[in-house]
């Protein structure tokens, strides 16, 4: 069997196992954005709020998208990811084609001038993070699964059906993870 904790990589995706059943992150789908000695930080992708940007982030007020939850550390912060990072100074590149951060004021601007669409960029609220070592014992416990991510599932506004088409893509076993009830003993 495969060690789905070998599989984890900056870039890739990590969804929680049908098993898991803590708060933050029961049927999660989370892009990893550092993964190494010191720990990992992602973002969950399938978490989008009620309030919106506009409303919440200074500089961003024709920005009419949902502010996501990114996770459970530091919700005093705000994170972007985006496909802009040609444009956006300071951007760091977590796959080919997406970036997270980079010069908040020069993408406010780039918004604000047309150059760069809401809709090419994710804003979160926090995220989640592990230290070293934590995230590796969460995995022999079996409550995340890997796959590799793409474009399309990280601006995907389909956040309900996220997790379950995500899972199920793996294959096998999985589809039947995927699809299994929230709560098992209510089966």
């Amino acid at each position: 069997m495969v060690n789905e904790f070998d599989q984890l990589t900056v870039g890739g995706l990590i969804m929680a196992s049908a098993i898991m059943l803590e708060s933050n992150f029961k049927r999660t789908v989370l892009l990893m954005c550092e993964h190494n000695e010191q720990g990992s930080l992602g973002f969950i992708l399938n978490r989008p709020m009620e309030i919106r940007v506009s409303e919440a982030i200074t500089g961003f007020d024709d920005v009419d998208v949902p502010l996501h939850m990114g996770g459970p550390v530091q919700v005093d912060t705000v994170h972007y990811l985006h496909t802009k990072g040609d444009v956006i100074d300071g951007a760091h590149e977590v796959f080919p084609g997406v970036f997270w951060g980079g010069d908040k004021g020069q993408l406010s601007y780039l918004i604000a001038s047309g150059v760069v669409s809401p809709s090419e960029v994710r804003f979160y609220l926090g995220y989640a993070g592990w230290a070293s070592g934590q995230l590796e014992v969460e995995f022999e416990e079996g409550s995340w699964y890997t796959t590799g991510a793409s474009r399309e599932v990280i601006f995907s506004g389909e956040y309900e059906r996220m997790w379950a088409r995500t899972v199920r893509s793996k294959g096998g076993g999985y589809y039947y993870a995927a699809n299994s009830p929230e709560l098992p003993g209510m089966n």
